[in-house]
């Protein structure tokens, strides 16, 4: 890969400081991050916001400081950088021990350890976040928390984000 341009550089610097105030808890420099008229979608359960408003009140309900369970590791699998856009590709293991209303609502800690992979679309307009776009496997997720049997459906559990790891693993028969 080769190296990346100042202004891609610049984005990135801005991405890792917007995820690191979201995990410190920090609502303010959260949203100092961000476009006047930014958006964020977690695709899955179409949780987030639109707006300034609709954003910072997400963040502030659902999010910052609430991001993830004490015992959360993120595992960067690859990263593109555009010249407006950053699409990020990790693995983030948990127990589920407190409520993720971004990613659970509605359901109660199981107590269960989950290992999922997400991609993360960051677009960038004069040098804040314009959007996120969040993906991964809910139903992976589901399965994993004793919510979805799979058997007998084309779901996975945990294993699906370790392939994403370890490409040597091997894939599903049928």
């Amino acid at each position: 890969m080769g190296r990346l341009s100042d202004s891609q550089q610049a984005m990135v610097d801005l991405f890792e400081r917007h995820v690191q105030a979201e995990l410190d808890g920090d609502l303010d420099t959260t949203m100092a991050t961000m476009t006047e008229s930014p958006h964020l979608n977690h695709v899955p359960t179409m949780m987030g916001g639109v707006g300034r408003d609709g954003v910072r009140a997400f963040y502030r309900d659902r999010l910052v400081g609430k991001f993830f369970p004490p015992d959360v590791r993120m595992t960067a699998v690859s990263r593109t950088v555009g010249e407006s856009q950053i699409v990020e590709e990790m693995v983030i293991t948990f127990t589920h021990t407190t409520e993720i209303e971004w990613m659970l609502p509605g359901v109660k800690p199981t107590g269960k350890p989950v290992e999922a992979a997400f991609i993360v679309v960051v677009g960038v307009k004069e040098g804040k976040v314009s959007h996120e776009h969040i993906y991964w496997d809910q139903a992976s997720v589901l399965v994993q928390i004793g919510l979805l049997d799979p058997v007998g459906l084309p779901v996975v559990g945990a294993e699906g984000a370790r392939k994403v790891l370890n490409p040597h693993l091997p894939g599903r028969t049928l």
